[in-house]
């Protein structure tokens, strides 16, 4: 059986909308997905969804919908007016949240947030989650698959249980990721990692990749080895 393929999308975490577009001209030709988060978004807002179109680019629009149900549904109509590819939101908003926005008829993809990677188990167990990461995870997969995501985010070290229990039926989207090599200096956040080969093999769809690419000397080299290295 052919494998399907894992995806790469670049984190556009970048302090200005001119940055980010230095950075896309770098990349120009290479087979990415761009992701647009709080931070850009909310300073730049829709033209920073329009700089990555203009260059022929899918946007996920990371920003973590989180709301009533009618709020919810809103903000995937407005993204959906905008053209972006994917959306995400928090499953923990519960299945009502999920089923509303599912329910529109022309929406981008729904990619469901289960536990952030900057969580360790210590970090995790004050949140007031009564079970672990591997559980909430679970649990929250469950939620996302009976009420219309079409992926779930997740640290590529819960990907293969995912994939191992849905299959097609849930993309899995990976942050978390880190090639094999020199840190950045002591500052990471993130505490679920693994390399884009290792979570390529765990099943993950889709791998996001910011640092290691924004602060690279060469980031078009950079990512075209990441390319090789999941495929």
């Amino acid at each position: 059986m052919t494998m399907p393929r894992t995806e790469l999308i670049v984190a556009l975490d970048t302090p200005t909308l001119r940055e980010a577009a230095s950075l896309l001209k770098e990349l120009d030709g290479l087979p990415l997905i761009y992701k647009i988060g709080s931070s850009l978004f909310t300073l730049e807002g829709p033209k920073a969804v329009e700089a990555v179109h203009k260059r022929g680019g899918r946007v996920f629009l990371d920003l973590k919908f989180h709301d009533i149900p009618n709020t919810v549904r809103n903000a995937v109509r407005s993204a959906a007016e905008l053209g972006v590819y994917s959306v995400s939101l928090h499953l923990s908003g519960g299945e009502e949240m999920l089923r509303a926005a599912a329910g529109e008829k022309k929406r981008p993809l729904l990619w469901g947030i289960t536990v952030l990677t900057s969580f360790d188990r210590r970090s995790f167990s004050r949140t007031g989650f009564r079970h672990g990461i591997e559980r909430t995870i679970s649990d929250l997969a469950a939620i996302g698959a009976g009420n219309g995501a079409d992926g779930i985010v997740c640290s590529p070290k819960e990907a293969a249980l995912v994939k191992e229990r849905y299959g097609r039926k849930l993309r899995v989207i990976t942050p978390g990721i880190r090639p094999a090599g020199p840190g950045d200096g002591g500052k990471e956040d993130q505490k679920r990692v693994m390399t884009p080969a290792q979570a390529a093999a765990a099943g993950a769809d889709f791998i996001v990749v910011g640092r290691p690419v924004l602060q690279a000397a060469d980031p078009a080299e950079t990512v075209t080895r990441i390319l090789k290295e999941i495929r």
